[in-house]
């Protein structure tokens, strides 16, 4: 049965993975035996990034700066890389505002790094994987694919957006053996949620709302991170698997 999940020598591309969830993506990826290519505009922060994961790797670590949101830029970078068998869509921006007071550039900003990012990258990628006929294409969703919450409207909007195109995506790639599906996690603790972790009361509100009553470790997204990217997932297409402690199983 391990061989199910064996993803040893393949090449996985995690756009958004300098930090934070995305770099415990590529870490999971990494420890698992793939062949990481990390993804974000800063090389600084890619180099440093890397240096870290090297450290437990066991197959090579790359990086690729590039802009996720631009068309030529992800053109070239996707076609400089070669073949990429597991694209992690990770990168991803949050804006909090009042509806009425959510300005139009914050707006069009969580478009084109929430959704237009990852038709960008996804398209690219997967005009190869149609060539080999497989390929793995995830896709980072949120509980806010399916809840919203007060002053973040057009964010729960672009992760509906992005939950729909997961599917899209399967009705067009599918055939080709690829599969598509999204990792959408509930409320988790990292680096750049600190501040609301170090909140009392919505860390409160984040236990009661919450069944497992905690906030998420980013480990806890690895084993289904690993399903999706492995073979035990090849019937599994254009799906978003919730990792958010039952937040959205219940009222």
């Amino acid at each position: 049965m391990s061989s199910l999940f064996d993803i040893a020598g393949r090449r996985a591309l995690v756009t958004g993975s300098s930090r934070g969830i995305g770099f415990a993506l590529a870490r999971a990826l990494a420890e698992a035996g793939a062949e990481v290519i990390l993804n974000a505009r800063n090389a600084a922060a890619l180099d440093a990034a890397r240096t870290r994961l090297q450290q437990v790797a066991s197959a090579p670590v790359h990086t690729a700066p590039f802009d996720v949101t631009d068309e030529d830029d992800v053109r070239r970078a996707i076609g400089d890389l070669g073949a990429v068998d597991i694209l992690v869509n990770n990168a991803g921006m949050q804006r909090r505002a009042p509806f009425p007071d959510f300005a139009t550039t914050d707006f069009d900003a969580l478009l084109a790094t929430n959704v237009r990012s990852v038709f960008l990258v996804s398209r690219e990628v997967s005009r190869a994987m149609i060539e080999r006929s497989a390929g793995k294409i995830i896709t980072i969703c949120s509980v806010q694919s399916e809840l919203a919450r007060p002053g973040i409207a057009p964010y729960s909007a672009t992760k509906g957006a992005v939950r729909m195109l997961v599917k899209g995506m399967c009705a067009d790639l599918g055939p080709h053996g690829i599969q598509v599906n999204g990792l959408a996690p509930g409320y988790f603790s990292t680096e750049l949620t600190q501040a609301l972790v170090a909140d009392e009361q919505f860390t409160e509100w984040v236990r009661t709302r919450t069944p497992a009553g905690r906030w998420g470790q980013v480990e806890d997204l690895a084993g289904t991170l690993l399903w999706l990217a492995s073979p035990a997932s090849d019937f599994v297409n254009g799906q978003t698997i919730f990792v958010d402690g039952g937040m959205t199983a219940v009222l």
